[in-house]
């Protein structure tokens, strides 16, 4: 029994680019299954993905060129037309909640200038607060 697309499958090329989504895809497997936007699914191989690409998620959106195989549709090459979401975007604290934390670092800050001012350096521990409130909101804020 051979896969879709291998050697000896009298595949056909099309010209035209379907548009569809991951309907799931496997990477230690290295396969998966696309649905068109129009219908219909198509079988997808890690030689499909394009340089970088080593795995695909559910929903994302992607244009591919298809062979019609034995076995049905294959994706020849696929080109990425939208990242997956990223959960930690989705994970990321609400504004209501990142004012409140960003308008408390403003105050730790002004504190600290204050002792700057006065030629003082903080202490250990208020240094140590500041530098993980400063950690925590810049990686809120890279995501």
């Amino acid at each position: 029994m051979t896969e879709p697309g291998a050697p000896g499958d009298d595949a056909r090329l099309r010209t035209d680019v379907p548009v569809g989504k991951v309907r799931f895809y496997d990477a230690e497997k290295g396969f998966g299954f696309l649905t068109k936007d129009e219908g219909g699914d198509v079988y997808v191989r890690a030689t499909a993905l394009p340089p970088g690409v080593t795995s695909l998620k559910a929903g994302q959106k992607v244009e591919f060129g298809v062979v019609e195989g034995r076995k049905g549709e294959q994706a020849l090459s696929l080109r990425v037309l939208e990242a997956p979401p990223s959960l930690s975007k989705a994970l990321r604290k609400p504004p209501e909640s990142m004012t409140v934390i960003v308008e408390d670092l403003i105050k730790m800050l002004d504190g600290l200038g204050n002792g700057y001012r006065r030629g003082r350096h903080p202490e250990s521990r208020t240094a140590t607060q500041v530098a993980t409130v400063l950690r925590a909101v810049a990686d809120e804020l890279e995501l």
